[in-house]
């Protein structure tokens, strides 16, 4: 998603970096989704490229539960009351 942000504006990773205020490496992390977006980058990234700081955590939400597996949960049942 942060592609979609980054390579329109003409930016490297690393001035994209510069702008929010955090190192190359965070930045490409979060780009190669090997870390997630936290209140706070949901906040630089809400200033540096819009959008709002709530829209950045719910597109964090949204891809974490799509990777989360279905599969692994289907013993799960639902407590009904006594």
């Amino acid at each position: 998603m942060l592609h979609d942000c980054i390579e329109p504006l003409g930016l490297t990773i690393t001035g994209a970096a510069a702008a929010l205020g955090v190192t190359r490496t965070t930045l490409s992390e979060l780009v190669n989704e090997r870390r997630g977006i936290s209140p706070e980058m949901a906040v630089r990234l809400s200033k540096v490229f819009g959008g709002t700081a709530e829209s950045w955590l719910i597109q964090q939400a949204q891809y974490d539960l799509t990777r989360v597996s279905t599969d692994r949960f289907k013993q799960l049942r639902r407590i009904e009351a006594a």
